[in-house]
């Protein structure tokens, strides 16, 4: 079983109740199993304007590769009604593979760790929530980074469930 971290986010159709649903979801992949959830922040949207976004990150153990957990992802998103017409456009639920064990993985569906993950208060601070420790698998510290993002635009709804 791989540790693996996933970023969750919403912003149409009940945004909380669809984050809520894909943690519970996660947990129910093949060879799955949810072992934390952060807080649920809310964010402003990057991209054209839309409604602020829902964001939380989970921790799962899993036993499928990382393309095998990426089209399990893609199909809960399926399951959720997301639509992908536009480039950081509004969704019912995107769900983004942060970082997959201690793997760095550049494939042409898939880079791990996520491309903007480093540079994003919205996936950071609920990571901290989980493992204020965790190191990128560069040896970048999880601490080092978030003083370098702050927390502004960034409101904390609830704590961990």
């Amino acid at each position: 079983m791989v540790p693996a971290y996933i970023g969750l986010g919403s912003n149409l159709e009940a945004p909380l109740d669809q984050v809520k649903r894909a943690f519970d979801e996660l947990g129910t992949l093949p060879h799955t199993r949810l072992i934390a959830r952060s807080a649920l922040y809310q964010s402003r949207a990057i991209g054209p304007e839309q409604p602020d976004y829902i964001n939380a990150v989970a921790r799962i153990e899993t036993g499928l590769t990382p393309l095998d957990l990426l089209d399990a992802l893609q199909a809960l998103e399926h399951a959720h009604r997301r639509v992908r017409l536009q480039h950081w456009g509004p969704r019912t639920l995107d769900l983004d593979l942060l970082l997959y064990g201690d793997e760095t993985i550049q494939h042409p569906r898939l880079s791990v760790p996520h491309p903007y993950l480093t540079r994003r208060a919205f996936v950071l601070y609920p990571l901290a929530d989980i493992d204020p420790n965790l190191q990128l698998p560069d040896g970048q510290s999880l601490q080092a980074l978030l003083h370098l993002c702050p927390f502004e635009g960034l409101v904390r709804l609830s704590g961990s469930h």
